[in-house]
C-alpha cells in the first residue's frame, strides 16, 4: 500500500511541475503579466498563434489529474492509518489478557504510600490570620 501512495505522490509533483510551467506558459488577457514576463511568447513560438485553445485544455486535463491524485493519495492514508490503528488496539487488548490484573505491570515500581503527607497551602487561598499581640509590639 505504501509503494502505491508513494509513486502516486511522484506523480502529483510531476502533475504539479507541469501545471505551474502551463500557467506560466499561457498568454495574457491583456498582453501583459508574469505569462509574458516569464517567456509567454515561448507559447506562439511553439505552438502557434492560436496557443490559448491547446493549453487552456492541457491547463484543465492537469488540475483535474491533479485533484484526483490528491484525493486518492487521501483515501489511501486513512485506510492505511485505520487498519494500523486496529491491529496496535487488537495488540493492547492481548496482552490485557495476557497479564492478570491482580499483578502490577512487570517494570511499574512498587511504592507504599507516606506515612504523613503534609497539608498543601496556598498564600493566595490560605484563610488570612490576624495580627498577634507580639507583632503589634514589635511595631510600637
Amino acid at each position: 500500500m505504501t509503494i502505491i501512495t508513494v509513486f502516486l505522490s511522484v506523480v502529483l509533483v510531476l502533475v504539479c511541475m507541469l501545471l505551474i510551467l502551463l500557467v506560466l506558459v499561457q498568454l495574457p488577457k491583456k498582453e501583459a503579466g508574469a505569462g509574458l514576463a516569464f517567456g509567454g511568447g515561448a507559447a506562439d513560438a511553439l505552438f502557434g498563434a492560436g496557443a490559448g485553445n491547446p493549453l487552456t485544455k492541457i491547463t484543465k486535463y492537469a488540475t483535474i489529474a491533479f485533484f484526483v491524485l490528491l484525493i486518492l493519495i487521501t483515501l489511501l492514508q486513512n485506510s492505511t492509518s485505520r487498519s494500523s490503528s486496529k491491529s496496535f488496539q487488537q495488540q493492547i487488548e492481548q496482552q490485557n489478557k495476557q497479564m492478570p490484573a491482580t499483578q502490577p505491570p512487570a517494570g511499574a515500581p512498587v511504592t507504599a504510600p507516606p506515612a504523613f503527607v503534609p497539608p498543601a497551602s496556598n498564600a493566595l487561598t490560605a484563610p488570612a490570620t490576624t495580627p498577634t499581640s507580639s507583632t503589634n509590639a514589635a511595631t510600637k
